[in-house]
This record gives structure tokens, sequence and C-alpha cells, in this order.
């Protein structure tokens, strides 16, 4: 059997490399965000979650890199994304409802008696 030969570009640890402990928290995190903005923004506060846990293995990345997975690596950097457009969706949902409930709000406060008049109607 022969010993299979290394690569010119491949780097040979003397351990195994392991995961990030957060990676895959921090992408599922990361897409629960993006979906949760259809809850009234409420659920990207996991996009918040996503980017605290994003910064904590990015440092343990950073003081060792050689320690870790690329594959985990590249699981964090996306779920951070993943996160950082769920919290943008989720604002703006947030401010659509908001816009909505202050439009809303001011059209009744200024005519409540034809407001009144089209809630009977229905």
């Amino acid at each position: 059997m022969e010993n299979p030969t290394p690569n010119p570009g491949q780097q040979y640890d003397s351990y195994a490399q392991m995961p990030l402990p957060n990676a895959t928290a921090v992408l599922v995190l990361g897409i629960v965000s993006i979906f949760g903005c259809c809850c009234y923004g409420i659920l990207g506060i996991c996009g918040v979650i996503a980017l605290v846990l994003y910064e904590k293995d990015r440092k343990l990345y950073a003081a060792n890199p050689t320690a870790y997975t690329p594959g985990s690596y590249s699981n964090l950097k996306t779920g951070r994304i993943c996160a950082i457009i769920g919290i943008v969706l989720s604002a703006l949902s947030i401010i659509s409802i908001i816009v909505s409930l202050i439009i809303f709000g001011t059209q009744v406060l200024t005519n409540p008696e034809e407001f009144l008049r089209r809630m009977q109607d229905r």
C-alpha cells in the first residue's frame, strides 16, 4: 500500500484540527434571523446573538488559526453575513410597522367620525 504524497501547498499539523465551537450556532441563528423578519421583526434578536457568538469565535480563530478547520471558519463568516441581513430585514420590518401605525393612528385621530362610519359600513 502506498503512502499518499502530500500536496506542496497543503499544510499538515501534528495535531488534528477541530471545528470552531459556535460556528454552527452562528450559522443557524443567522438563518433564523432572516426568516424571523416575517414575525414582526422580533426574531431579529437571533442575529444579534449570532454576531456576539461570531466575535467570540473570531477571536479564537485569530489567536490560533491552525487549530481550527477552514470549513468551520467559512460557516462562521456565512453565519455573520446571514445575521447582518436578518438584522437589517428585521429593522426594516419594525420600521414599516411603526410607520403604518403612525399613519393609521394620525388618520383616525384627525377624523374619528369618518373612521367609525367606515367601520360600521363593513
